[in-house]
């Protein structure tokens, strides 16, 4: 028996060194490479490790080689934890918990010696806790692809940071309530993906325009300006990001018994103020998707007289979008995947309509 188990000793070694022979070829990328992209809401006050709070914020990198690592240190583990989305070549997005406060995710296997390109994307809230990307482990690091053309920018609640749609691991009632997140697969995401567009979702779970939910002291208004949204903190520099299109989804929080007044009111100015930023972008009122039928005669209500009284201010480039149905088969009521999905095609077919993409 002794041959075999020093045989047994032998090639493990070997196995062992081959493999740190060839993590060893790999290099550090940090977080300021030129080479790497961001989109999104990010604290670049330490621009070697950019800091991330909301949903949907993502990079994007090219590399050279079989392997590839990404370093990301994670607030709060255990407790609260977040998760990423990862999609190598635009294939198969795979879901990741992070589990430890400093994470060395290794791309699966599998990959030839060529180039390839990664997307990491948070996939929740920023009431969950912030993620530091340290960077990329890897051969060596490409000139990033080119950004899509167009930009659109959605600003709205859970259902916009995709809360409550995930069910393919954990389902409702198990884990945590933010244990089915998943932003990259959210309306916003897949809608701008279907036409070729970036995305920034500008979403909080809970928030309203007038009054937000679970005892939460900020309304949208209020924070929309912020990088970490729940904290209403990081003043945003909005230059960084100018959308084509502009999509408020507001309301749900705000439920169908508020002073119509106030609520049309405020969302008038919330459009004004949106205006200041982006003179050009066409902006699209939407109702709730997961709006019940009181809910739903209520916004499509407002929306209308919102829309009708920007027009005869002379801003033509503001309209609403009704959904068809309600969605809600996910947690709490949330869409869930395939809702998303269909909220998705819904919302790309009106923009496509409404700017010829």
């Amino acid at each position: 028996m002794k041959p075999l188990f020093y045989l047994f000793l032998i090639t493990a070694f070997s196995i062992s060194f081959a493999s740190a022979k060839k993590h060893a070829a790999l290099k550090l990328f940090k977080g300021d490479n030129t080479n790497i992209q961001y989109v999104g809401r990010i604290d670049f006050s330490n621009q070697q490790t950019p800091r991330i709070w909301a949903p949907g914020v993502y990079i994007t990198a090219r590399f050279k080689g079989s392997a590839c690592q990404v370093l990301i240190n994670d607030e709060a583990p255990g407790a609260n934890h977040n998760y990423l989305e990862i999609i190598i070549d635009g294939k198969n997005p795979y879901r990741i918990e992070l589990k430890e406060k400093n994470n060395v995710l290794n791309v699966p296997g599998g990959l030839d010696d060529g180039e390839h390109t990664i997307i990491i994307c948070k996939d929740t809230e920023s009431n969950i806790g912030y993620i530091d990307f340290e960077g990329l482990m890897c051969e060596k690091l490409l000139s990033p692809p080119a950004k899509p053309k167009h930009k659109i920018e959605y600003f709205g609640d859970s259902i916009t940071s995709g809360t409550g749609m995930d069910l393919s691991v954990i389902p409702c009632g198990k884990g945590q309530w933010y244990d089915q997140h998943n932003a990259y697969m959210s309306y916003g995401a897949l809608t701008s993906r279907n036409l070729n567009a970036q995305w920034q979702l500008t979403a909080l779970a809970g928030v309203g325009l007038v009054h937000s939910c679970c005892d939460m002291n900020v309304v949208m208004p209020q924070i929309y300006d912020k990088v970490f949204l729940r904290n209403d903190t990081i003043p945003y520099d909005f230059n960084q990001y100018k959308p084509d299109v502009v999509t408020i989804c507001i309301g749900q929080n705000d439920g169908p018994k508020q002073d119509s007044t106030v609520f049309c009111t405020a969302y008038v100015n919330f459009i004004k103020s949106i205006r200041q930023h982006y003179p050009q972008a066409d902006i699209v009122c939407l109702t709730s998707p997961m709006g019940d039928k009181t809910l739903t005669t209520v916004m499509q209500r407002y929306l209308n007289a919102i829309t009708g009284f920007i027009h005869s201010s002379g801003d033509k480039k503001v309209s609403e979008y009704f959904f068809s149905r309600q969605y809600h088969n996910g947690c709490g009521g949330h869409p869930d995947l395939d809702e998303h999905k269909l909220i998705a095609a819904e919302l790309t077919a009106y923009i496509k309509q409404l700017k010829g993409w």
